[in-house]
């Protein structure tokens, strides 16, 4: 073949490879402006079994969305409502969000989408947390899931180490949590929890939990420069009150974990407002945050 046919053989394929991404695009945008209006149903529906319709509508079009060749890389951002949080290594990215019920609980909905440009890979996320009674100690799977909220993927330190989600969770009408959720993916599986968080008394566990009262909030963060995750110390409101988490909120002193050969260990009273590179790490920009709706933005309680 000579040298101009193969030019023109080049510049036909990449012609045709652009029109296809092009298409693409188009589709996904198309998707997405359906996602919008259906998830505005899921909000604004007058019935639960309204709501509950459009929430199975939702995820049937988002399936649909996410089996389009390069759907991965496209980032569904108009949907305000649920989050979307990839992976700073980019082998995966987590789609989630809340379903509020007539009863002031919530169920959550959400699914683990693979850097696959091959097919989708897709691992749903399946609420049980009423049949899990020891959501700290209990490993699961994306089947049988402590539901959550995530707004934050802490990459592992070491390749063997399990990733961290960072989330939040509308417990019950009293209470809400925060949770670090560690994960693991072996053999097209998903493992959640891992016996990494070594805490006082020499107590493992492998998930962490704080509860606290639904009005109020908790600052969880992860702090990359120091490979520190910090948040707020959680107390009752009275000493009577201890055991009843509705009553727990921060009391301005900061706890954390920090990474040591694989595990996360529990530090206490840190002060994180002398460092000024620590105190800039705690900013939260407002126009970057993405954290679920009608979510307590204050603190919790410590296991």
């Amino acid at each position: 073949m000579k040298k101009a046919q193969i030019i023109l053989l080049g510049l036909v394929l990449a012609f045709s490879t652009a029109v296809a991404q092009n298409k693409t695009e188009v589709q996904l945008k198309q998707y997405e402006a359906t996602l919008k209006k259906i998830d505005a149903q899921v909000i604004n529906g007058e019935s639960d079994v309204e709501r509950r319709n459009s929430t199975y509508t939702f995820i049937k079009t988002l399936v649909q969305a996410l089996k389009l060749p390069g759907s991965y890389n496209y980032p569904f951002d108009s949907l305000k409502t649920i989050s979307i949080v990839k992976d700073p290594l980019n082998k995966f990215r987590i789609f989630s969000w809340a379903f509020a019920e007539e009863d002031g609980t919530s169920r959550f909905y959400g699914a683990i989408q693979m850097n696959n440009p091959q097919k989708l890979e897709l691992f749903p996320l399946k609420d049980y947390s009423p049949a899990i009674k020891n959501i700290r100690d209990t490993i699961t799977t994306n089947e049988y899931w402590v539901g959550a909220q995530y707004y934050e993927i802490i990459p592992p330190v070491k390749p063997t180490d399990p990733y961290l989600l960072l989330g939040w969770k509308a417990n019950d009408p009293k209470t809400s949590m925060r949770i670090i959720e560690p994960i693991t993916f072996e053999n097209d599986k998903v493992k959640m929890g891992a016996p990494v968080f070594k805490l006082e008394k020499g107590k493992i566990a492998n998930r962490m939990v704080f509860e606290y009262g639904r009005s109020l909030s908790m600052m969880l963060k992860y702090l990359p420069s120091k490979k520190w995750i910090v948040f707020d110390h959680l107390i009752p409101s009275q000493p009577a009150k201890e055991g009843f988490y509705e009553f727990y909120g921060p009391d301005l002193s900061y706890d954390g974990l920090k990474y040591e050969n694989g595990s996360w260990v529990f530090m206490s009273n840190l002060n994180l407002t002398n460092d000024p590179s620590i105190s800039d790490e705690l900013f939260n920009d407002p126009k970057k945050l993405a954290l679920p709706q009608n979510q307590p933005a204050k603190k919790d309680k410590k296991y």
